[in-house]
Formats: C-alpha cells, structure tokens, sequence
C-alpha cells in the first residue's frame, strides 16, 4: 500500500494558496492604483493680508501660492478664483453667505518657479474688487463680515481640484492647502475724543502685573501702563489725549498669571472702551487690537 506523505502534500497546497493570494492582493492593488485620481494642490506659502479696511481702496486680501503636482506643476492649466460675502451684522441676519461667483481666472504664463522647482504666483485683491466680484454694495458691509476667495486648479485634462476635493492631510500644517481663505471686513480707526484717558488697573492677587501691560499708542508714540511692585494691588493712569489726535490703538502685553489681571479703559467723553475683570472665562488676548473702531464710542 502507497504511503501518503501528507506533510508535502500540506506544503504544496500552503504554497499555492500563498501564490494564489498574492496574485489576488497584487491584483487589488492594481485596481486600486488604476482607479486612484492623481490631482494637484495648492499650497499656502504665505498670506500677506486678510483684513479689508471700510472705505480703504488700496485694503486688499492677498497670498503667496505654490502649485505642486506629480509632474512639478506641470498638468495645471489655470487658476480661478471665486469669492462670496458672508453677513456677520446680526442686523441683517447674521451668517447670510452670497452664492460662489468667478472672479478671475489666472493664467499658467503668470506663473513663476520657485526655490523648489514647483509653479509660484501672488494673488491680490481689493475691496472694490471683492464688492463688484460678488455684487455687494459697498452700504452692506460692516465691520466683522467675511468675503471668502476660493481657488481652483484646472488641470490640463479638464479637472479641476479645489476646496471640495480637499482632505485633512491637505489642510493640515505640512501641505497647508486649503484652497478656501477668509478676508475679515473691519472698520478703519477714526480720532479719538481729545481731553483725559483713565486707564483704573488692579491684580487680584496683589503681586503686580508679573510682566504683563497695556501699549496705548497715540498717533505713534506708544506709553505703557501696568500694576508695578511697588504699587501691587492697583494703579490708576491718565493719558492726555490732545485735540486734533488722529489714531489710538489700545494692546495688551502677556505676563505671567494674565487671569489675576483685571482693567478698565474711560475715553474722555465718559464712555467705558474696554473692561477686563479678573479669573473671567478668557483671560486678557495679547498682541491684538482691543478697540472695537466699529463702535465709535471713544
């Protein structure tokens, strides 16, 4: 009687089934490559300006983009560029958004090669431009509305890539593309009233202001204000505003416990432009602008 030897039958089959799986994975990955869409991004190198000051022609939004693709930026025939206008006035119904309009289309001739051998090109621009692109009269906007510009890459075999295509691997910090960017509208700064500024400031804790200040630039010449550690507890400043003063900007400086600091900031009409309490739910924002020139109450 033949014996069967049923371990080398065992390796034969274990062997063919190895083969036969790999056939199949290497024939899935196949299909998966075949059926992958290879496109193109637009990557953020810088934004120059997303602010767009009321009634400031020359205010723009601006940005500095590179074109990568699998072929250096070569299967990208053109940019276009879309805006729309979203209505933060509660007033007017806040989170109003216009429809997406083409604003311009940028030609591949425009392009330039940067330092990593990918297509460059700097885009700008300005309020009146954004206000004719997306058909909104200059009446309407206020100070914390948003006019969006988004960009689309059209590639040569009649694709195109943009906000809609995107991933969070795309916009995340490392490609940095994506392809939607906010202009905030803000109002531009007007004279302040002239006579005595009172800047009343105080530290909870009474150690001083532990590194923390408050910058109030009149017209260009900046003046610090703070609970120092002889004073402790609190202090209470006065700026003199002069007539004929052009522009105030009000900016606070970050120290070491920022919750325990607490200010209040009276123009010299009477009305209170700034109040900061104490452990409140958000300490003191540091290095931005603290007035609201919206408002103009100072």
């Amino acid at each position: 009687m033949m014996k069967i030897n049923y371990k080398y039958f065992s390796v034969l089959a274990l062997a063919s089934l190895l083969f036969s799986s790999c056939d199949e994975g290497t024939a899935i990955v196949d299909d998966i490559t075949a059926d992958t869409e290879r496109g193109a991004i637009l990557r953020t190198v810088s934004v120059t300006s997303n602010e767009l000051p009321i009634g400031v022609a020359e205010g723009f939004f601006g940005v500095d983009l590179e074109i990568q693709d699998v072929e250096n930026g070569a299967l990208v025939e053109s940019v276009e560029v879309y805006a729309n206008f979203k209505d933060n006035t509660p007033d007017n119904g806040k989170g109003a958004t216009t429809t997406d309009l083409l604003v311009e289309t940028i030609a591949k001739s425009t392009f330039t090669v940067g330092p990593f051998g990918f297509p460059r090109f700097s885009y700008q621009i300005t309020l009146p431009e954004l206000l004719t692109g997306t058909g909104v009269a200059e009446s309407e906007i206020d100070g914390g509305d948003e006019f969006r510009v988004r960009f689309a890459l059209v590639l040569s075999d009649g694709r195109t890539f943009s906000f809609a295509q995107n991933s969070g691997t795309l916009t995340g910090t490392f490609f940095a593309s994506p392809f939607l960017y906010t202009a905030t509208v803000v109002c531009p700064p007007s004279p302040p009233a002239s006579g005595d500024w009172i800047i009343d400031m105080s530290d909870a804790y009474g150690d001083s202001w532990n590194g923390a200040s408050l910058t109030i630039t009149l017209d260009g010449t900046a003046n610090e204000f703070l609970v120092d550690a002889a004073e402790a507890t609190a202090s209470t400043e006065t700026l003199t505003v002069p007539p004929g003063s052009e522009v105030i900007s009000i900016r606070f400086n970050s120290g070491s416990f920022d919750g325990e600091i607490a200010f209040t900031i009276t123009s010299a009409n009477g009305n209170v432009i700034l109040s900061q309490e104490a452990y409140s739910a958000a300490d003191p924002v540091a290095g931005v602008e603290l007035i609201n020139y919206c408002i103009k109450n100072f």
